[in-house]
């Protein structure tokens, strides 16, 4: 619409305006001071303010944006709407007018429309509006597109002018990538953590149920297999385990503690003993026994830690909704070499 017919439209609608805009291009809209002040606190005290010249036309000046951006502004005052082609064409202008003020509608309209319409060319300026502005979620969102973009942003007019003029925000952005990458590290270290500990609870799981109820090759010590044993729902942890037991029921060098499988294997069962709180019925070997010598030597701080952690974790997977899918998840390395019964040789 043209700068006349917006005038033209205004004053057909608005016979009884008692207030009038002036934008820096000299066009003057008519509007209402009631509706001025209701949406805006800052122009209704504009309103209410003595005016230094007598006259009976009241006037309110907006001046250093553009007479478009402003004609739509007024235009949201009255109506609340802005569509996706006056966003597109005057968000940034209609972004510091509704900060400047203080109309929120507007400002949450804009801060959305303007984090969707980010790019190469124009992150830096919305980055530098969304400070001076005050907006914290379009100043987050622009920081990670800058951060994720930073080899071609880098590149352009608007990041040269900042490295010469705003030194303190190129600061900002540096840091704020450097502390990104720390996040994404940490991140990545906890997620291995909590997959070994995700591990270490379901092999707990397997070894209950290998010494309750038998799988498929290794069973009880105190029962004898009458039928082929069908594979349990984590078949792939248990076979894992199942052969390590095999090689720790045979394994010439478990007596002088040579053998790092054999040395897995006392681990699995120590963390088994400090986990279950069972011992006198439980049918894992030496279930008890680890347990009396915990309560005569105590644990040391570093394995209770990773107690912890290992029943934080199988709390964890028994209460996720839904299931983890098995085969997505990764499996423990464990050993090779079979026998029927789980029992330790004397």
């Amino acid at each position: 619409m043209s700068r006349e017919n917006f005038v033209s439209e205004f004053y057909c609608e608005m016979s009884e305006a008692d207030v009038h805009i002036i934008t820096s291009g000299g066009l003057r809209i008519p509007v209402h001071s009631t509706v001025l002040a209701t949406a805006s606190t800052v122009l209704e005290s504009i309103i209410l303010r003595p005016q230094k010249r007598r006259s009976s036309e009241k006037t309110i000046r907006i001046l250093g944006v553009p007479c478009d951006a402003v004609s739509v502004f007024i235009r949201f005052l009255y109506s609340f709407t802005c569509t996706e082609e006056q966003m597109e064409r005057h968000g940034i202008h209609l972004l510091a007018l509704s900060h400047v003020y203080l109309v929120p509608q507007l400002k949450q309209r804009c801060t959305k429309g303007l984090a969707e319409q980010l790019t190469i060319e124009n992150a830096v300026d919305v980055l530098q509006l969304a400070r001076l502005c005050d907006a914290p979620d379009l100043y987050l969102k622009s920081m990670k597109f800058l951060s994720s973009n930073f080899k071609k942003v880098e590149e352009t007019e608007g990041w040269k002018f900042l490295q010469d003029h705003d030194p303190f925000l190129e600061l900002e952005i540096l840091q704020f990538m450097d502390e990104a990458e720390l996040r994404k590290k940490r991140t990545r270290r906890h997620r291995k953590e909590l997959n070994l500990y995700l591990q270490l609870s379901e092999a707990m799981d397997c070894l209950e149920h290998i010494c309750t109820e038998g799988c498929t090759s290794v069973g009880p010590h105190n029962k004898e297999s009458s039928h082929k044993r069908q594979p349990c729902s984590k078949f792939e942890t248990c076979q894992g385990l199942q052969l390590l037991i095999c090689h720790f029921a045979t394994c010439k060098k478990r007596a002088n503690g040579s053998c790092l499988r054999c040395k897995r294997m006392w681990q699995l069962l120590r963390l088994h003993a400090s986990i279950c709180d069972q011992p006198e019925d439980c049918r894992v070997p030496l279930c008890r026994q680890f347990k009396v010598k915990v309560q005569h030597r105590g644990d040391d701080e570093l394995w209770k830690s990773l107690v912890r952690k290992v029943v934080s974790a199988r709390a964890m997977s028994s209460l996720s909704l839904p299931k983890r899918k098995r085969e997505e998840e990764p499996r423990m390395d464990l050993s090779h070499h079979r026998v029927i019964n789980f029992m330790l040789p004397a």
